[in-house]
């Protein structure tokens, strides 16, 4: 078993750095790994070729998790090429978005005590995973482009993309408490 921690994700799957991944492919290759580096199979090893094993198959997990996942993939890709992000610090949004924010926030409210509330959750779920695939399509087309100026409009559509992922899953939540 290698035991080169030193390679992206991209390279521990054999993959080029691309945002576009067929994920059947990358579900494949995944389990490949997976079999490969899976600690049981180093269970009659040296001691050093069973912790190996352990991490490897931890780092192919991880890798899996952000590489499956647009956002995370779209994040760890700027990480890549030198973007920097600043969780903490960097909450400024485009005034345009900050509205979009405060217009989901206060349906998710308003949802919440009216009568017909599961058909506003799903109204509601429904169209912020239509803005969300918007915001995959405009990140996948930036990062293809690959230039300074994209790659920071690809951080701001990460910025978003994570404010909404966590607005769905609110409202998935909601949504699970109405059906109790």
């Amino acid at each position: 078993m290698s035991s080169d921690f030193t390679q992206n994700y991209f390279e521990l799957f054999g993959l080029p750095v691309v945002f576009s991944l067929d994920q059947n492919d990358l579900l494949e290759r995944y389990r490949k790994l997976q079999r490969a580096t899976h600690p049981d199979r180093f269970a009659n090893a040296p001691e050093h070729e069973r912790r190996l094993s352990v991490q490897k198959a931890a780092l192919v997990n991880q890798a899996y998790e952000q590489l499956k996942s647009p956002l995370l993939r779209g994040r760890y890709m700027l990480e890549l090429w030198g973007v920097e992000f600043d969780d903490q610090r960097e909450t400024q949004f485009d005034p345009a978005f900050l509205m979009e924010q405060m217009e989901y926030r206060e349906e998710l409210d308003a949802a919440q005590s009216s009568d017909d509330a599961l058909d506003r959750l799903t109204d509601l779920e429904s169209r912020v995973g239509k803005r969300r695939q918007e915001l995959i399509d405009e990140l996948a087309s930036l990062l293809n482009t690959g230039s300074g100026e994209a790659l920071q409009t690809g951080k701001q559509c990460v910025r978003k993309l994570q404010f909404l992922q966590k607005l769905q899953h609110e409202i998935v939540l909601l949504e699970e408490e109405l059906f109790e």
